[in-house]
């Protein structure tokens, strides 16, 4: 009898505490994206200690367990996770502690996730062993998503500029460690965060953007962003490399134009002198032959005949003329006599 006192005792004690310490929060009702990771936030107060016959005795929490859709997590209730076993869903995962933080991890959320999940906490007694009963984590599972990008700046920028793309749901649903994708006209971009950020725009960023979620295969909206080129060193430096050459190109054709007036005047002086030049020779005419006999008085003649003989000179002088081919008859008509007599 004394026994059975004591246990009941024990189990009003117990009763007592929990209502007015033991407590379980939860968190608000929460959407979760299929495929991302989610958090619940919990966490719980448990009693830590109890009197036995004047003595205190503490309370260590030995055991936590998640279940879904049950109102106490005891028994045959089936759990997504329990410290006790190592055949847990390892897509749930125990982040909390044994002594006030329950928070719970659901990885790659799943449709069959849905529900109300629950806490329990048991104790070295079992009486002081407490389920946090309501409200419970009610957690809504959403396959059917439409998202968009959201930038605090306008959509047209300067070169040298930066942005920064956020890809949101427009659902109310929370995710955690989601894994996104973006892609600019189609080509897939190796970022894979929430935000995007672009930083120093050149002219090749230009283009439609779009995000997504990766294991959903949901895209945004395109999100149309224009950076302004520059006319000048746009393409790598190329601006200035074409100007550059036109000018050199110009300034040899100015050089060889030159080059070829000096080696014409020279030319054409040097054939006015008669003198070689470059790139060949003048040619000589033969010279047309011009006989010129003067005669003395016949008293100066006899005088002096040696003089007189050497007073008959002989000019010579060839020229030749371009067409070869005309007849030698014409050369003998460049022949002059010419016979001056001279008497006394």
């Amino acid at each position: 009898m004394e026994v059975l006192d004591r246990n009941i005792l024990w189990s009003f004690m117990f009763l007592l505490a929990g209502a007015v310490g033991v407590t379980v929060n939860y968190p608000d009702p929460g959407c979760a994206v299929k495929g991302s990771t989610v958090n619940l936030p919990c966490t719980f107060t448990p009693i830590k200690s109890v009197m036995d016959n004047g003595r205190e005795v503490l309370i260590e929490i030995i055991r936590v367990i998640w279940c879904r859709n049950h109102e106490i997590c005891q028994g045959l209730t089936p759990s997504v996770y329990d410290s006790d076993l190592t055949t847990n869903n390892p897509r749930y995962r125990y982040i909390g502690d044994m002594k006030g933080n329950c928070t719970l991890q659901i990885r790659d959320v799943q449709k069959e996730d849905e529900g109300t999940l629950r806490f329990r906490m048991e104790a070295n007694i079992k009486e002081a062993s407490f389920a946090g009963r309501q409200p419970g984590a009610k957690v809504t599972v959403s396959d059917q998503i439409t998202m968009k990008i959201e930038s605090y700046s306008d959509r047209e920028f300067k070169k040298g500029e930066s942005v920064t793309l956020n890809c949101t749901l427009t659902t109310k649903c929370t995710f955690h460690q989601l894994k996104f994708t973006w892609s600019r006209d189609g080509h897939a971009l190796s970022e894979s965060g929430l935000a995007l950020q672009l930083t120093t725009l050149a002219a090749k960023d230009s283009g439609n953007y779009t995000c997504g979620l990766k294991n959903a295969g949901t895209l945004s909206p395109p999100y149309s962003l224009y950076v302004e080129a520059e006319e000048e060193g746009e393409n790598g430096g190329h601006g200035y490399l074409y100007p550059t050459v036109a000018v050199v190109f110009g300034v040899l054709l100015l050089v060889f134009a030159l080059i070829l007036v000096f080696i014409k005047r020279k030319r054409a002086a040097a054939a006015d002198k008669g003198q070689p030049v470059m790139g060949g020779e003048v040619e000589q005419k033969p010279p047309d032959i011009i006989y010129s006999n003067v005669l003395l008085p016949a008293e100066q003649q006899l005088q002096e005949p040696s003089r007189a003989v050497e007073e008959v000179s002989y000019a010579s002088v060839q020229f030749k003329h371009k067409n070869q081919a005309r007849p030698a008859e014409e050369a003998e008509d460049a022949i002059i006599y010419s016979s001056v007599v001279s008497r006394g």
